[in-house]
């Protein structure tokens, strides 16, 4: 019963056009000057921490063990099949923080999770792993960062 005139309301404000006044040539977007404010410096330091504490980190719904979403679930899969190191692996559930979990959004200006960071540096969400994954960039830049697992002792001891 009260959800109808507060949703009337909320209807009725967001179909009215918002005067915005030209300050510059180049107008920068709306969203994202409005959302970086949201961003505390402390939520920014915590995502800042928590992306250089392993050479690859995922922000993920769930945990590794336990996915909560298909895309965590398939993004798990891949970095499972691609042979990335448990010890250079960190995850994070982003069910149990709402401000992590909005804030990774502001912080990588990628609006999805859940989303790969490799060596600090934003790689991408689902549906980019999984193009890398079947063209090989994937594996390429896993080897190249060397994040991989070790092969059993055999490749090593025959050098």
């Amino acid at each position: 019963m009260f959800a109808r005139p507060l949703f009337s309301a909320t209807i009725r404000q967001a179909a009215r056009p918002i005067a915005r006044p030209v300050v510059c040539s180049r107008p920068k977007p709306f969203l994202t000057a409005f959302q970086q404010r949201f961003l505390s410096d402390q939520t920014r330091k915590a995502i800042e921490k928590a992306v250089s504490s392993a050479p690859v980190v995922l922000f993920m719904k769930g945990t590794p063990e336990t996915p909560q979403c298909g895309f965590s679930r398939a993004s798990i899969q891949i970095l499972g099949l691609q042979g990335v190191d448990p010890n250079k692996f960190a995850a994070f559930n982003v069910l149990e923080d709402e401000e992590l979990r909005s804030g990774i959004k502001e912080f990588s200006d990628w609006p999805t999770i859940p989303q790969l960071y490799i060596d600090k540096e934003f790689v991408g969400g689902c549906d980019i792993l999984v193009s890398m994954h079947q063209d090989g960039s994937l594996a390429k830049m896993l080897e190249e960062k060397g994040v991989l697992a070790p092969l059993d002792g055999t490749s090593e001891a025959k050098q």
